[in-house]
């Protein structure tokens, strides 16, 4: 297992300590070879990425069904809820020779996972090998699964960075990143705070304001980074508010990472105006189960077929088409034929293609959604992603609101769920949204959906659509 697994769950001692011995364990920390701290599947998975290539279609296609057999065969034989499943549709993993079989398997839908979550579970793994992960998505229907330590996140930051290198990324890159870290719960209190681990900047995304932009400004250009890594929301307010004020980005950057929330092609070449550089697009989810990124030269999202195995739904009348996703290498709860939530537009093959894989023109996943504080603040909806147990036992979650500062959350309880977890999800928004927000909670049998019947994250009767932004509540992006 890697130190990074292994030093995870003293991740809230580690922010206890003073700064001044943080920074020493940090640094130190810091000066550790890479394969120490992700461990040996670091180096396979930056290895896979590499030969991957120099492979032709037949070696994708032969990678791909040879971990789709995998899958299926440790599923069926101790995964309660897909012997169960296989059973009743009739399917047999071991009939599948080619990657057009796997068609025939059930789908996974996200409630399944909701009700049944330990029937998902490998009875073949210890608790002690698994991780537990949560994700609202980019729905605001909160999932909880298994990720398996040693395997899950070294594959991420190994794909991650093999994405990155196409902008100039490096080992060792300074990074600031405003992308939902809280630095504090008051409206007025410090914007930054420092991971000595990374050499990174960590900026609060929810205190971009006009009266404290100066003072972001002022802490980025002092860091001197090599990349901003912000959701595109935050991008976006940098810098409408520089051009508002007549300014120009003065930090020389080798990219923009941009991920987490969908970024529209006119976004794009705005923020690559403002801040001088290329801008990165990506699309995954928590879940580990699919990964598509931008090429070098093209704005197409090509989805790594080594990372997961990737269908399509049938196209709508827009031609866009549910991404379904199975799974690679996390044998403690596999994922097969899982339905994202998630819209693509599929590149046609006229269109000039950088690498020889399935890519997508555009995305629709989570949308670019606020609440608006009474100070004003914009707290992105992205926030509310969380990763721990705090949404576990809810259908739904849903804010709703109609004047600054004030807002409702909405909850479709499961009947597992307990009044007792009122406590911690009232803690858990609150630390999110901050002291300039009054929030109130309510049970509900259904939340809001769209007029196609998608779950909403937000309702909002606040105007807040500007220059650049987007924040309909849609299924799919706009032509």
């Amino acid at each position: 297992m890697s130190l990074e697994d292994k030093l995870y769950p003293l991740l809230k001692v580690y922010d206890s300590v003073p700064s001044g011995v943080k920074s020493f364990l940090g640094a130190a920390y810091r000066m550790l070879p890479e394969k120490w701290k992700w461990g040996e599947g670091y180096s396979k998975f930056k290895r896979l990425n590499r030969e991957l290539l120099d492979w032709d279609e037949e070696d994708i296609r032969e990678y791909q069904l040879k971990q789709i057999r995998s899958t299926l065969l440790r599923a069926q034989n101790s995964c309660p809820w897909y012997q169960n499943a296989f059973s009743q549709a009739g399917f047999r993993p071991e009939k599948v020779i080619s990657l057009e079989d796997l068609a025939a398997a059930p789908l996974l839908e996200k409630r399944d996972i909701q009700e049944h979550l330990e029937e998902f579970v490998s009875t073949e793994y210890s608790a002690s090998s698994r991780l537990y992960i949560t994700t609202g998505g980019s729905t605001g229907v909160p999932v909880g699964f298994y990720l398996e330590k040693g395997v899950s996140r070294p594959k991420e930051q190994a794909f991650l960075e093999a994405m990155w290198q196409r902008v100039g990324w490096q080992t060792g890159a300074r990074l600031v990143l405003v992308r939902g870290h809280v630095t504090t719960q008051s409206s007025s209190g410090r914007i930054h705070s420092y991971d000595a681990t990374r050499n990174w900047l960590l900026m609060s995304s929810a205190h971009l304001t006009d009266e404290r932009m100066p003072e972001y400004l002022e802490r980025i250009e002092a860091f001197k980074p090599d990349f901003l890594h912000a959701y595109p929301s935050a991008a976006l307010q940098i810098a409408q508010y520089l051009e508002r004020s007549r300014q120009s980005w003065r930090t020389p950057l080798k990219a923009l990472l941009c991920g987490s929330e969908r970024l529209n092609l006119p976004q794009k070449k705005m923020l690559e105006r403002v801040f001088g550089c290329q801008v990165y697009r990506w699309y995954g989810h928590s879940e580990r189960a699919v990964l598509a990124g931008e090429g070098a030269s093209t704005p197409l999202f090509y989805f790594w077929p080594t990372y997961g195995y990737t269908e399509l739904g049938p196209p709508d009348e827009e031609g866009y088409q549910e991404v379904i996703a199975t799974s690679f290498h996390n044998h403690v709860m596999p994922l097969i034929r899982y339905r994202t939530g998630d819209y693509v537009k599929v590149a046609t093959a006229d269109y000039p293609h950088e690498l020889p894989w399935l890519a997508a023109t555009e995305i629709a996943g989570r949308e670019q959604e606020f609440l608006v504080s009474a100070t004003g603040r914009r707290i992105s909806l992205t926030m509310f992603n969380m990763h721990d147990e705090v949404f576990d036992n809810l259908y739904a979650v849903q804010f709703y609101q109609k004047e600054p500062g004030v807002a409702e959350f909405h909850y479709k309880p499961t009947p597992q769920f307990s009044a007792s977890q009122l406590d911690s999800i009232r803690a858990g928004v609150q630390k999110k949204l901050g002291d300039d927000f009054e929030v109130s909670f309510k049970a509900v049998e259904e939340t809001q959906k769209t007029t196609r019947g998608k779950h909403r994250w937000l309702v909002s009767e606040l105007d807040l659509i500007g220059e650049g932004e987007q924040q309909e509540n849609v299924d799919k992006p706009e032509k």
